[in-house]
């Protein structure tokens, strides 16, 4: 019976391969010359210990383990796929047990397997005893299977054993198809799964920017024409200059004029829409123009070396317009606007137009009353310096303690008494002197002065542009402001108000947002200055600012001490004078004169003046960054005492940044005659 089943089982496999037509002989020849010779002995060893199990002493587990001997037999010789069919084929059957062996109680479907393979038995047994049966016999009995096969599709005649089997083969086929479909599916959403993901994980905005396709698609104002031109104008260029070496003139007087064409039809266009509508034409005529030169001209190494020549001279020729975009912003940031020069030269001429009776300032015995608060400012701006004062007056608790002190040129003199005189402070107190009245401020106890009056200086300033001056690359420190002593005036505080024991230094180009009278009441620790500390940032600490390479910066201070900013700065002015802090100031710009220890400005001075004498006030007190940050966060400058417009995006310019400006435009009075007739507008 064990026979019996083995070659059921086979017969199942052999069923399965039907539709390899080419390899059935190869696995006969297998089946019958290795497995079926295994499964015989195995069957007979069966039969034997069931007959005469006592005497021989065979137990059920040397049967079992013999059935096991011939599984794994089966395994080594046939591949999973057809050990997975015979396996299933079994189980559909239901295994015999050793009993049944026995007693002959096998159940109905072994039954009809039985009689089914009962022809089959008859077969194995003729093929054991003529197992040296040549090849050519295997190929007929092979053939004769074939026939055999064809004649069981003739489903007339079958037998009830035929229809059971041929049943139980077409549920296993349907059973097979259709897990093979189930893996599909999951094999299909796994691998859409997976996609979703990779499709998720893809940044859009890089596909946008390195894909002209994509981005020509989404763009209905695409400049792809646009950059073809500009291609074309590269070529014909190089082509030009290599028919010139090569002597082709007809072939070069026909490159300049379609390059003339093409450039012309191109101008300042910067999209496709904004090209004529001979452009296509033109581009098709320059593309033939240059198929012909490619075939004359084309040599690799002279088109890579007047490539390379165009990109450097395109490269210097970026450098040069860089160094003169930031000379002219410079100058845009510092020049007055026309509407403040007109309203400066309107004020003046209606000033000394006033009786001398008429241009004195009120309440002038508060200007040295320490008891009060003290404001030095020192302007030329007429109008920057209104606003400091009415944010200043409009956010104090008690304007009559204030008192402003006001220096100017001697250019801007008259306007700025005119204004003030016109527009009061209210209740405040306001002087304005001319700083070229201090006739104790000369070249002889001024070292600026002196220097700025030297030839080198005067070279630095007024021929910039020479190559052979030094930092000639620095256009930022040759800024008007330096020449003014308006700038370096704050270093003589105790010579301008020798009366004053405290002062609040502020410059015309921030805005007072809340009353500033606590900070006399700030402990300054015995320190002259105190100021908000910028060292958020590592450019504000002390080696962007000085020469730590000269052996008097690197020996005295520290490169990571952190700086401090001017615009907001209370300064004790007893300190100052025990301190002796313009000593200290003369000393070290003295040592300054070739400019080897910093460039030019007041901040770096400023920083060696008050090394180690400056009290860090709070942030709050003073934001910067209006002027040149447009990420200064909104709820820190609502909450700053003090804004400050550094940089030079000033709010009186056109170069202001437009969210940081009403901070600043709510103080200007733009209803005031002198405003309208300038021309001004918020």
């Amino acid at each position: 019976m064990a026979l019996r089943r083995g070659l059921s089982s086979s017969s199942v496999a052999v069923q399965r391969n039907r539709s390899s037509r080419s390899r059935l002989p190869i696995a006969i020849l297998v089946f019958f010359s290795v497995l079926a010779p295994l499964v015989f002995f195995v069957g007979r060893g069966l039969c034997i210990s069931d007959q005469n199990g006592s005497q021989s002493g065979f137990s059920e587990q040397t049967v079992y383990w013999r059935e096991r001997s011939a599984r794994q037999s089966v395994k080594n010789l046939f591949t999973k796929e057809v050990i997975d069919v015979v396996t299933t084929s079994m189980a559909d059957l239901g295994p015999p047990s050793l009993d049944s062996f026995r007693k002959g109680n096998l159940s109905a479907s072994w039954k009809v397997v039985g009689v089914e393979t009962s022809v089959e038995d008859n077969a194995v047994s003729k093929i054991l005893s003529s197992s040296n049966q040549k090849a050519t016999d295997l190929k007929q009995e092979t053939s004769q299977d074939k026939v055999g096969n064809f004649l069981d599709d003739d489903h007339t005649h079958d037998t009830p054993a035929k229809i059971l089997r041929r049943q139980l083969r077409d549920d296993r086929r349907e059973w097979q198809a259709a897990e093979l479909v189930q893996q599909d599916e999951k094999a299909t959403v796994t691998l859409e799964n997976a996609a979703i993901q990779r499709s998720k994980a893809v940044d859009s905005a890089v596909l946008g920017k390195y894909n002209i396709w994509r981005r020509e698609n989404e763009n209905d104002k695409s400049d792809s024409t646009v950059r073809l031109m500009r291609d074309q104008i590269i070529m014909a260029s190089v082509y030009v200059s290599i028919a010139k070496m090569k002597n082709k003139l007809d072939l070069q007087q026909e490159l300049q004029i379609k390059l003339k064409e093409i450039q012309h039809d191109l101008g300042v266009s910067t999209s496709d829409s904004d090209l004529p509508h001979s452009a296509p034409e033109k581009i098709k005529a320059m593309g033939k123009i240059l198929s012909k030169a490619r075939e004359q001209l084309y040599d690799c190494k002279s088109v890579n070396g007047k490539l390379r020549e165009m990109l450097q001279a395109s490269d210097e020729q970026v450098r040069r317009l860089k160094k003169q975009s930031t000379f002219l912003s410079q100058i845009a940031a510092k020049t007055i606007p026309y509407a403040i020069h007109c309203l400066s030269m309107r004020l003046t001429i209606e000033y000394y137009l006033l009786p001398l009776e008429k241009r004195k300032f009120p309440r002038s015995e508060n200007l040295e009353n320490p008891n009060l608060y003290h404001y030095a400012l020192f302007s030329d701006n007429v109008l920057a310096a209104s606003v400091v004062v009415n944010s200043t007056i409009m956010n104090a608790k008690d304007p009559s303690k204030h008192v402003f002190h006001l220096v100017t040129d001697k250019l801007n003199f008259g306007a700025m008494n005119m204004w003030f005189l016109l527009n009061p402070p209210g209740k405040a107190t306001i002087h304005v002197e001319n700083v070229d009245e201090f006739k104790w401020l000369n070249s002889s106890y001024c070292p600026v002065l002196r220097q700025l009056e030297s030839v080198s200086m005067k070279e630095y300033y007024f021929k910039a542009d020479h190559p052979t001056i030094s930092g000639s690359s620095n256009l930022k420190y040759r800024n008007p402001k330096y020449l003014s002593m308006l700038n370096h005036l704050r270093f003589y505080l105790p010579q301008v108000y020798p009366k004053l024991d405290k002062i609040l230094f502020l410059d015309d180009d921030i805005v007072v947002q809340k009353d500033l009278t606590g900070l006399w009441s700030v402990d300054l620790h015995g320190k002259v200055n105190g100021a908000v500390e910028t060292c958020g940032q590592s450019f504000h600490r002390f080696d962007k600012y000085l020469n730590f390479s000269n052996h008097h910066i690197s020996q005295n201070f520290d490169p990571n001490a952190c700086g401090w900013a001017y615009g907001m700065n209370m300064f004790d002015l007893k300190e100052w004078k025990k301190k002796d802090i313009t000593g200290i100031y003369h000393k070290w710009q003295n040592m300054n004169e070739d400019r080897a220890l910093w460039k030019l400005g007041t901040l770096p001075p400023g920083l060696i003046t008050f090394y180690g004498l400056t009290h860090p006030l709070e942030k709050s007190w003073h934001v910067l960054g209006l002027g040149y940050n447009p990420s200064v966060d909104k709820r820190e400058i609502e909450h700053a005492a003090v804004v400050h417009y550094n940089g030079n995006m000033k709010p009186w310019l056109d170069l202001a940044m437009t969210k940081y400006r009403p901070y600043w435009t709510k103080y200007v009075k733009y209803d005031h005659p002198y405003l309208r007739n300038c021309n001004f507008s918020e």
